[in-house]
């Protein structure tokens, strides 16, 4: 939480095995948003008539938003509701997935993703609920469940929007989202817990309040700084993949590189043991465990891009290999 803002008490109503399945299923569902833009670029550009320069702003314009989002709009959860506030980013992402699928010019859609990036800041309301509804000791479990169907939305977010936009147009794919987050919407309204803070500051208060939090907070710094490289690094692997596997030796097409990253979608399954892993107390070997795995994954990446692995089929298979333990 940001500041000195406080809950009223924890939700009295303890998470159960479908609500945690919701609560993934609805991060998985949000930030796809995010990523899909990654795939579409080639088709958004021409069909608007932007200039290459401006083709590429649109995977940037929800990431922006969505980082813009994170600083002013998260800090309202130590204000608001969070049921409340939940509702009203949902709706907003709904409406501005709609105008995006109807957006007339590159301008226009890059000033809708980048509202849509921001509404879909609401994931890190929704993680918080759901870990308040933790029992005690398993904040971790619950958490590495929820962040797993965040990971898998996001490596499917790519292969989804391909295999939409290959066969209805990129528009259609907006036009989906906006109808699945609003329907999340109505279904979260009906099972989200109201979770009620008590903040004794003001909402300029609570965003000068992060750069105290930053100073003050050791582990907070060193936990950003990780997060943040370990991100760069898999958003790197995965921008630069898809024009990798499209040259030779792999020479993928549009839907050979969409079952890839299904296959990269598979390490996904490991991060609820991670979770678990913190609520042991092994969060320091289980991080730097992590980290090594980072590190071979890319060096995999690099050695079957490269010309160290031959054969027709070897190049592929240590790619895939890679994707699964990045």
């Amino acid at each position: 939480m940001h500041g000195n803002a406080r809950l009223a008490d924890r939700p009295a109503e303890i998470i159960t095995r479908p609500q945690t399945l919701l609560f993934a299923a609805s991060v998985g569902i949000i930030v796809t948003n995010l990523f899909a833009p990654q795939t579409l670029v080639g088709l958004i550009g021409p069909s608007l008539g932007a200039a290459a320069s401006e083709s590429g702003l649109v995977s940037m314009a929800t990431l922006l938003g969505y980082a813009a989002g994170l600083f002013f709009l998260v800090p309202l959860s130590d204000l608001v509701e969070n049921r409340v506030l939940v509702l009203r980013m949902l709706v907003a992402a709904a409406l501005a997935a709609a105008v995006a699928a109807f957006a007339p010019s590159a301008a226009s859609l890059l000033a809708v993703l980048f509202m849509l990036g921001a509404a879909c800041s609401c994931i890190q309301v929704l993680v918080p609920v759901a870990a308040s509804m933790a029992p005690p000791g398993q904040d971790g479990r619950v958490i590495g469940d929820v962040m797993s169907g965040l990971m898998a939305g996001i490596l499917l977010s790519r292969p989804l929007a391909s295999l939409v936009a290959d066969a209805f147009g990129w528009r259609a794919f907006y036009a989906l989202s906006a109808a699945a987050l609003a329907l999340l919407a109505m279904l979260l309204g009906l099972t989200l817990p109201r979770r009620r803070p008590l903040a004794h500051a003001s909402y300029v208060a609570l965003i000068a309040s992060l750069m105290d939090l930053l100073r003050q907070e050791p582990v907070l710094r060193r936990r950003a700084l990780t997060a943040s490289l370990a991100m760069a690094a898999f958003s790197v692997f995965w921008t630069a993949v898809a024009l990798r596997l499209a040259a030779p030796p792999f020479e993928l097409g549009q839907r050979g590189i969409a079952l890839f990253a299904l296959v990269g979608a598979g390490g996904a399954a490991v991060t609820p043991i991670f979770g678990r892993a913190g609520d042991r107390g092994w969060t320091r070997p289980a991080t730097m465990l992590c980290h090594l795995g980072l590190i071979a994954a890319l060096g995999l990446a690099a050695w079957a891009g490269g010309a160290g692995a031959g054969g027709s089929w070897l190049p592929l298979i240590l790619m895939g290999a890679s994707a699964v333990l990045l």
